[in-house]
């Protein structure tokens, strides 16, 4: 099926935007430089997120890179601008540097709180940075050969773009520390075993199949649904058990609509896919409002 949304295509800096069968895809496309993120990247990413976002009929994002690795992390570049910001007195010095960690946090988060799920399929090494972006997306999947460094403690500093508040709530305690202390490689196999990955493949060919895949499945249910089942399991992360339960009745009154629910029971009876409607697009209804007050 044909939407709106395929007509997207775009090509960055850093990486390259398209959507294809309600499915959005964001590729990391600097293979020369193992995809490490240079300023660029971190208001690229967001600005693809927000782009597939914008359009209703957009049901799940898959994040990839080309090239041996998946990505090498912060690039030099990015410490070098920072370092321009300790030129200034402690007080002023210290309020810039807060202020650019909480964008560059900012960047990654756009993974976390966008309304579709996002499906990250690695290969090779993700390091340092690499690591926090995948923390922020919903599932992750990854060649035979992957791994992961939490490279930031061998470095001299503390991690500081999500891995420390993510990575806790993905593995277990124990191992997240020690991954973070030591700053070893943590390989697929044991990355699979302890719940980061969620399956592992012989070739990158064959993962971004099989993603390809789990995303159409996806894409095929009840935006509806999805996105609210996404809000409701990031909620209950940072909630309790009672508060969450609260909130999901809360939820539920306001967002449960019968019409989804009878497509789909519709569908099962015909024994075909259902068509649900997209959700809508809010930042293109508002600039194009913004287009016709002009």
């Amino acid at each position: 099926m044909t939407t709106q949304a395929d007509a997207i295509k775009r090509h960055y800096e850093t990486l390259s935007l398209r959507v294809d069968e309600q499915i959005g895809y964001i590729q990391l496309c600097r293979p020369e430089s193992l995809n490490s993120m240079i300023p660029a990247f971190w208001f690229e990413l967001p600005e693809a997120v927000h782009a597939l976002d914008a359009h209703g009929d957009v049901r799940a994002i898959v994040i990839s890179s080309t090239g041996k690795h998946f990505s090498a992390g912060m690039d030099l570049s990015v410490f070098m601008d920072m370092a321009k910001s300790f030129q200034a007195d402690p007080a002023r010095r210290a309020e810039k540097m807060r202020r650019q960690v909480l964008e560059l946090q900012d960047s990654l988060s756009s993974l976390e709180k966008v309304r579709v799920p996002v499906l990250a399929a690695v290969q090779g090494g993700a390091i340092g940075g690499a690591v926090d972006l995948l923390c922020a997306c919903d599932m992750r999947y990854a060649t035979r050969d992957a791994y992961f460094t939490v490279k930031e403690t061998q470095l001299g500093m503390t991690a500081d773009l999500g891995t420390l508040q993510r990575l806790p709530k993905l593995i277990p305690v124990g191992l997240a520390k020690e991954l973070a202390y030591t700053g070893r490689n943590f390989g697929a196999s044991e990355a699979l075993q302890a719940g980061f990955l969620n399956q592992v493949f012989d070739d990158q060919q064959q993962m971004l199949d099989a993603v390809k895949g789990i995303a159409r499945q996806i894409a095929a249910n009840s935006p509806m649904a999805v996105s609210g089942t996404k809000q409701m399991i990031n909620y209950a992360l940072e909630h309790s058990t009672a508060q969450s339960l609260e909130y999901m009745a809360t939820w539920q009154s306001g967002m449960f609509q019968m019409e989804d629910v009878q497509q789909a029971m519709q569908a099962q009876k015909q024994r075909q896919a259902p068509s649900y409607a997209p959700l809508f697009g809010m930042q293109s209804d508002i600039r194009a409002m913004h287009k016709q007050n002009d």
